[in-house]
C-alpha cells in the first residue's frame, strides 16, 4: 500500500500535468479577454453615440426653424462621430422639434435620437461578422427668451 501511495503523490506520471492544464487553461483565458476588450470597445462605441446626440440636440436648439435644426443636427451628428473616430455603416438623425415653435418666454426643449449601424469588423477583429446598431437620444432646452419664427 505504502508504495502505489508513494507513486500517486510524486509519480512520473505527474510531470505532463502542468503542459496539459496550460493547453486547457490558456486558451479560456485569452477568450475571456478578447471577449472582454470587445464588450470595452461597444461600451466605448455607445459613449460616443451618446456624445454625438448630446451635441446634435445642441446645435438643433439654437436654430430657429425645424429645417434649419434638422440640418444642423445631421451635420453636428456627423461631423462628432467622425472626429471620434466611430465609423457608421448607416446613420440616422432624428428630430423632435416641436419646442421651437412654442411661444416666447415658455420653457421648450428639442430632442435628437441618433442611430449609428456598426460593423463589428471595425470594432473587434478584423473579418468578425456582422453589425451592432446602437442609438442614443438627447435633449436639449430652446433659450425661451430667444426669438423664434414661426
Amino acid at each position: 500500500m505504502k508504495s502505489v501511495l508513494s507513486r500517486v503523490r510524486s509519480g512520473p506520471r505527474d510531470r505532463g500535468s502542468a503542459a496539459i492544464e496550460a493547453a486547457i487553461i490558456v486558451p479560456c483565458l485569452l477568450m475571456f479577454l478578447c471577449l472582454a476588450i470587445a464588450g470595452g470597445r461597444l461600451a466605448t462605441s455607445g459613449a460616443k453615440i451618446d456624445a454625438a446626440a448630446e451635441d446634435a440636440a445642441r446645435e438643433a436648439s439654437i436654430h430657429r426653424t425645424a429645417a434649419a435644426a434638422q440640418d444642423a443636427a445631421s451635420t453636428a451628428a456627423a461631423e462628432s462621430l467622425d472626429d471620434q473616430g466611430l465609423k457608421c455603416a448607416s446613420r440616422n438623425v432624428n428630430i423632435n422639434a416641436s419646442g421651437l415653435n412654442v411661444p416666447v418666454g415658455q420653457v421648450a426643449t428639442v430632442t435628437v435620437t441618433v442611430t449609428c449601424t456598426v460593423n463589428l469588423s471595425d470594432l473587434l477583429l478584423p473579418g468578425a461578422p456582422g453589425a451592432r446598431t446602437l442609438e442614443s437620444t438627447a435633449t436639449s432646452v430652446v433659450d425661451q427668451y430667444r426669438q423664434r419664427d414661426n
